[in-house]
């Protein structure tokens, strides 16, 4: 039995920033990391998107932290942020989202020795956050997925083409360079040639949803510019568990975001509801 998660707006204190460096995956990350005060207490266990770093989750962690009695897992992935540089041509391999969920969040796992996790992923971080969530993995007790991709979408490829043009003669390079740094070429040519790779087109995860047992809040917006509606209308129709979706209109691919205040608490209420139960 997970002990019950108590919302409140008052509590005082923010955390205190504390990165590390673990290996995990074969590789160095960034991590940052509030352990619970009770060791069985939840852990969240926050999944970038395919951009994003410790940082670009802005206050999010903070907030759950300071409303929440549970730890706090924070990770920049391979190649992104302070993590360990993905060396040119910056090329990732197709399945780079499996072997996140089946490689690296196991290790993370027993580094910090969370036993009661629930995974928190925006994006190509949901993607991976379902993935790990099929694995059967015990200690996976539910996962939250922000816009996550299911199987690839025109509209994210032309999405992800624009974004490109504006890699090559926009100010995007020096807007990621202040989360990612020396890895900011990296970050960004990795993401984009694998979305971008002919053979990456076949990529399809409803046959796996069928493995999820645990419980599942799937959250997307209705102008999300990397994705249809169809991503979350595919898990909720092949996810074998409890599946809660949300879809929030005319909010676009970052409702933690853009519509904050509405996700913190649909999230609490799902911790509460059908994870600590």
């Amino acid at each position: 039995m997970i002990q019950s998660l108590n919302y409140n707006p008052n509590r005082q204190g923010p955390l205190n920033k504390a990165y590390r460096m673990v290996s995990s995956g074969g590789n160095s990350l960034r991590v940052e990391w509030h352990k619970p005060i009770d060791t069985d207490a939840l852990t969240i266990i926050f999944l970038h998107e395919g951009l994003g770093s410790i940082t670009q989750w802005k206050d999010i962690p903070v907030t759950l932290g300071k409303h929440l009695d549970c730890g706090l897992l924070i990770y920049d992935r391979f190649g992104y942020g302070g993590s360990t540089c993905l060396p040119e041509p910056y090329k990732r391999p197709l399945n780079t989202m499996e072997i996140e969920a089946n490689n690296t969040l196991p290790d993370l796992l027993d580094s910090f020795n969370i036993n009661n996790a629930v995974l928190f992923g925006h994006s190509d971080g949901g993607t991976i956050a379902l993935l790990a969530a099929a694995t059967g993995d015990k200690r996976i007790k539910g996962a939250v997925t922000i816009a996550a991709h299911v199987f690839v979408e025109s509209k994210s490829i032309e999405s992800i083409k624009s974004i490109r043009r504006e890699w090559k003669s926009g100010d995007l390079r020096s807007r990621l360079e202040k989360h990612h740094g020396d890895n900011a070429a990296g970050a960004f040519l990795g993401w984009a040639n694998l979305w971008l790779d002919p053979d990456f087109s076949a990529f399809n995860i409803c046959e796996q949803l069928s493995e999820i047992t645990c419980p599942i809040m799937a959250i997307q917006g209705t102008n999300d510019e990397y994705g249809t509606l169809q991503q979350i209308n595919s898990i909720k129709d092949n996810v074998s568990g409890l599946v809660e979706t949300i879809v929030l209109p005319g909010c676009g691919h970052s409702p933690h975001l853009e519509k904050k205040n509405v996700v913190v608490r649909k999230i609490i209420k799902f911790l509460n509801t059908i994870i600590c139960r």
